[in-house]
């Protein structure tokens, strides 16, 4: 046992005996090269012969989403890290500059694997079942006629060419927009040599143009802008011999930067920041697969970047585009069966005045799974909580919303009546900063207490508190989540949400508000755990006292669900309660650095990823705890940012029947899966799961067990 943690601490690598020899495996994982291999996951969708077709275009449209990010932000530090720090050894063992190549030669192979799978499969089937895109070199006389007319009325207008030459330097690029290489020969009117011209596509243009289906000779047919651009660009050039038109796109580093002890006002910081956000450092070139090798050099010139940091695309260079495709067709025989959750009881009833809803909560606790289970109780809350004249207050915190949000108009609404209404908004929620800046603008003019957390610490805790005078007294009534108040990704993400009027838990949640709204020492809670400064060590805590129970000959026990498993002590901790005999079940959806199942280390632990019809979103965590069975949810991963440098709640599922439930949805079940679960691997590899037991699909269980 010994031996065991002082390898924990002391080392990056862990020689293990496998096969006759003995090898070294990392203590560690590599973040980055974890998240490629979630999206390989993903990708795995496509690949899935019982996925329905429009699903798989739409998975391929999100690993392309997803790419985006990861570059705009993953791909963007490491390249600081090496600029900064070259010869710096992270805790996988590895320098920026091994990472990177690691990283590059896995991008490549996945997003080759990408376009493989769209052009050689998901549009040629979609083709046959009628959806379909018109490249310019198969269109019918009518198709071009349409595509001409619509280039020349709707398109050319929009479009300003520009010819490289001393007077026209290279334009300045937007972040991941849709630009056009074009070469030219012959003299133009003021007897200029052409060679080289840039177009941009500009943003107010649709990607994708749907075909009248007499015209495109099948139910649902597109046109590419693209296609239409690189067909008829000529006519932006009269008198010039066109050589040759290729699309490309560059992402730029797209994470915002706010001096915390310079700013005075946050709100307006971050707006200047904004503006700034899609010109940053470039990280990546994309360019169609047939581009000269010249004008790729160029374009790797003009942006700094290199042969690895340059990918031919073999389709759109922005596929996640096609998305629009699965939103507009109308084709449920090839999309999952439509699913729509069911409002559990006693929402689903008599609730029509506050009082009763109110009532409701008083008399116990109650469990929300989303998707499985509707979102509306949450609205009914909170619309209860804005019309019920006994509601003094209601305090809430907003990390990703949505810009159309039925939630956001009932706190107008509740604000607009004369509610205290209090909002904590966190403007630096990453790519959602201009919609929470608007509502804080909205929330203000009517009246609202609008504040912005803590600089410094990102407000990520989704809680609801309403304050109620009852018999002369103040009740509060609350609302927990692991996942956004947003009903669009309720629909599609897993969450737990608890709805209670537990006043230990409800003063809990209006100590944090007043933490962040105002000014104060550290306050002691007494059920929930907070970020920055209990959950971390609280987690801790009960790891290692599992292990202390292994020690003593007790059943010891851990289980815990998340999204990503990053923090190194918390890793440590788990590698000695697995040496200490402890059983840990982890399932974790995207990254996680612990390596599971190597012996004297982590043979006791093993790791799960589910990736299917849903997000899995929620975080929950479980300790066996010497029978008490302790159970958090929480909305805080067990990375670093979660525990150190943002503002985060666990809290407890006290209910008996409701954690029991919890153990069930989030576990048991989950851990029976072997139709959509993957396992860890010591070298970081995932496989699928695969046993002779019944089937099992925990998406398709939970839809049936929660929505009939």
């Amino acid at each position: 046992m010994k031996y065991c943690a002082i390898i924990v601490a002391c080392s990056n690598q862990q020689n293990v005996w496998r096969k006759g020899a003995w090898v070294e495996t990392p203590v560690l994982l590599n973040r980055e090269l974890s998240v490629l291999k979630f999206n390989e996951r993903v990708l795995a969708m496509v690949e899935r012969p019982g996925t329905p077709l429009l699903e798989r275009l739409r998975y391929l449209c999100i690993v392309s989403s997803n790419l985006d990010e990861f570059f705009e932000i993953r791909i963007a530090s490491l390249k600081e890290q090496q600029r900064q720090s070259p010869d710096l050894t992270g805790a996988d063992g590895l320098t920026p500059g091994e990472v990177f190549q690691r990283v590059q030669r896995a991008v490549h192979s996945l997003i080759d694997r990408q376009n493989r799978l769209l052009t050689a499969e998901v549009l040629p089937q979609l083709y046959e079942a009628g959806i379909g895109l018109l490249y310019a070199s198969g269109w019918t006389d009518a198709q071009r006629k349409w595509a001409v007319e619509t280039f020349r009325e709707d398109v050319l207008p929009m479009l300003t060419p520009i010819g490289l030459d001393p007077a026209h330097p290279f334009p300045r690029v937007y972040n991941k927009s849709l630009n056009f290489i074009v070469a030219l020969s012959g003299e133009d009117a003021f007897g200029r040599e052409g060679q080289i011209a840039i177009v941009q596509a500009p943003r107010a243009l649709p990607r994708m143009m749907r075909v009248p289906a007499d015209i495109a000779g099948m139910p649902d047919g597109y046109m590419l802008l693209t296609s239409l651009i690189s067909a008829f660009v000529g006519d932006l050039f009269p008198g010039m011999d066109m050589q040759g038109c290729h699309q490309w796109r560059v992402t730029r580093n797209s994470d915002l930067f706010v001096d915390e002890e310079e700013i005075t006002n946050l709100r307006q910081a971050l707006q200047g920041e904004l503006s700034q956000r899609n010109f940053g450092a470039s990280v990546r070139l994309e360019i169609a697969h047939a581009m000269p090798a010249d004008q790729e050099l160029f374009l790797q010139r003009e942006f700094g970047l290199g042969a690895d940091d340059t990918y031919r695309v073999n389709g759109p260079v922005n596929l996640a585009r096609l998305m629009q495709m699965c939103n507009q067709v109308k084709r449920p025989d090839l999309e999952y069966p439509v699913y729509r959750p069911k409002v559990p009881p006693p929402f689903d009833g008599d609730l029509d005045r506050p009082a009763d809803l109110f009532a409701a909560i008083a008399a116990r606790d109650h469990l929300l799974h989303h998707p499985y289970q509707s979102f509306q109780p949450v609205l009914q809350f909170l619309t209860a909580a804005a019309t019920d004249p006994k509601v003094m207050a209601i305090k809430q915190t907003i990390y990703r919303t949505g810009e159309d949000s039925a939630l956001m108009g009932l706190l107008l609404s509740a604000a607009q009546a004369g509610k205290e209404v209090t909002v904590v908004v966190e403007l630096m929620a990453r790519f959602d900063e201009q919609t929470n800046i608007n509502w804080a603008a909205r929330l203000e003019e009517v009246g609202a207490h609008v504040s912005y957390g803590v600089v410094g610490h990102k407000t990520h805790a989704k809680m609801l508190l309403v304050l109620r005078r009852e018999d002369g007294r103040i009740r509060r009534y609350g609302h927990l989540g692991t996942g956004n108040y947003h009903s669009r990704t309720a629909r599609l993400y897993t969450d737990f949400g608890l709805l209670t009027a537990n006043q230990a838990v409800c003063e809990d949640m209006d100590q944090v508000f007043s933490l962040l709204t105002g000014l104060g020492a550290r306050r002691a809670l007494k059920l929930l755990l907070q970020s920055p400064f209990t959950l971390h060590e609280t987690i801790q805590a009960l790891i290692l006292g599992e292990a202390e129970n292994a020690r003593a000959g007790k059943r010891a026990r851990i289980m815990a669900k998340m999204n990503s498993l990053l923090e190194p002590t918390t890793i440590k901790a788990l590698y000695e309660a697995s040496c200490a005999g402890v059983r840990i079940d982890l399932i974790v959806r995207g990254a996680c650095a612990l390596v599971p199942g190597v012996p004297n280390l982590s043979e006791n632990i093993q790791v799960r990823s589910i990736i299917g019809r849903f997000l899995e979103h929620s975080r929950v965590f479980y300790f066996y705890q010497d029978g008490a069975e302790l159970l958090y949810l929480s909305s805080a991963d067990w990375m670093d940012r979660n525990f150190f440098r943002r503002v985060e709640l666990g809290f407890p599922v006290l209910d008996k029947t409701l954690k029991r439930r919890v153990i069930d949805e989030a576990f048991t079940f989950a851990l029976r899966d072997n139709r959509l679960a993957w396992r860890a691997l010591p070298d970081g590899r995932y496989e699928m799961v695969r046993n002779r037991r019944a089937p099992m699909n925990l998406h398709q269980y939970l839809m049936t067990r929660l929505g009939g």
